[in-house]
């Protein structure tokens, strides 16, 4: 090989790291969390620093005690709180006993598919999820109302009928379809009796719900 084309051959390589340095750092440019998030796990913590340099309230497990509380209320006074936690029982769990707590607080969340071990063994987990899942749910916060709020709003609410309609409560495959229905609208998994406050919670139109329900059946369809 000649000087040139050696010369050229280390151009081009220069040029290919530049521009994949510049693919994998573009997500988080101008991205930053001022917010405190609010994660199960030392794990999440780790995995969460590895996309973004944000700090974390640990709730170490599904049980929060009130020292734990005391911080995620200081946290949403001072700086504001996400809460981040996994697409599981346990994730919901400390999702509702943190609402009950600092209702005004924003949620983030993950898709249960983007959740899963990388091996397929194992719990739902952030940890387990990519850069791109991350940012994408951090990118995409959502404050629910208040039960106060609920009340007082003038949205239409979504009635229970139509919720019978597209097979959500009660009857074979209702906890399925409500399990993608929450990783779609982005407000978790809930069951039957809290769907219906849930969706008024999150300002879920019956739009959002009809465009949500069509993607749900397609995707049952797609399993049969």
């Amino acid at each position: 090989m000649t000087d040139d084309n050696q010369r050229r051959q280390k151009r081009q390589q220069k040029r290919a790291t530049q521009q994949l340095a510049g693919a994998l750092s573009q997500p988080t440019e101008g991205f930053q969390i001022e917010e405190i998030i609010v994660v199960e796990g030392k794990d999440d913590t780790r995995r969460l620093q590895e996309v973004l340099p944000v700090d974390t309230i640990e709730t170490i497990g599904s049980a929060i005690n009130d020292e734990i509380l005391e911080q995620i209320q200081h946290a949403q006074e001072t700086r504001g709180v996400i809460v981040f936690t996994d697409p599981d029982f346990s994730g919901e769990k400390i999702r509702k006993t943190i609402m009950e707590v600092v209702p005004d607080a924003k949620h983030a969340f993950l898709s249960r598919k983007q959740a899963v071990p990388g091996n397929n063994r194992g719990s739902l987990g952030v940890e387990h999820a990519s850069d791109e899942a991350i940012l994408e749910a951090l990118k995409k916060v959502v404050t629910p109302l208040t039960a106060a709020e609920v009340a007082a709003a003038d949205e239409p609410k979504i009635a229970r009928q139509t919720l019978m309609q597209y097979g959500l409560i009660a009857g074979a495959g209702s906890k399925l379809r409500r399990e993608k229905l929450g990783d779609y609208l982005r407000i978790g998994y809930t069951n039957s009796k809290q769907l219906e406050k849930r969706l008024a919670m999150f300002r879920i139109t019956e739009a959002e719900l009809a465009d949500a329900m069509g993607q749900v059946l397609a995707d049952l369809d797609n399993e049969e």
